[in-house]
């Protein structure tokens, strides 16, 4: 049996994880105290918090309403690399769709083009919608509040 160990910092709003999650035993690691929770506020800071830093996989795609507000729609490439069993070196890619609205989606629109590499904050949000065959479809997206230019311009 492998044993995992998670220890939380309060005092630092932060915890972390290191474990095999198979036959796993668990060994908690607590460091807290009364002035501790107060940090506990800021934890709500991260409910429901996304962080990524990918590149776009197409020029946003921006459309117009007749109420003046835009909203904007791209795809987010993170790219991890790690070396196989035989020493190759593999790329995974995730692909994550991002949302955008208001003036946020005025400013991607003109700065962010297919391959810029950029850091998004955001939420997440689940919408579901029947097909044409009556089929019900969920899909997962960012909706993006805060962003950053990271690479070169391209």
């Amino acid at each position: 049996m492998n044993l995992s160990v998670i220890s939380f910092s309060c005092g630092l709003g932060f915890f972390n994880f290191a474990s095999s999650f198979r036959n796993t035993a668990v060994s908690w690691d607590v460091n807290c105290n009364y002035e501790s929770f107060k940090n506990v506020t800021r934890m709500n800071q991260v409910k429901n918090s996304v962080r990524l830093i990918g590149h776009l996989g197409q020029d946003p795609e921006v459309k117009s309403f007749s109420n003046g507000k835009k909203l904007a729609k791209f795809s987010l490439a993170i790219n991890e690399s790690y070396k196989n069993n035989e020493g190759e070196k593999v790329t995974d890619t995730q692909w994550h769709n991002v949302v955008v609205w208001g003036k946020q989606a005025e400013i991607v629109e003109k700065i962010l083009k297919k391959g810029s590499e950029v850091a998004i904050e955001g939420k997440l949000n689940n919408n579901s919608y029947t097909d044409k065959d009556g089929i019900k479809r969920y899909t997962t997206e960012i909706v993006m509040n805060e962003f950053a230019v990271v690479g070169a311009k391209k």
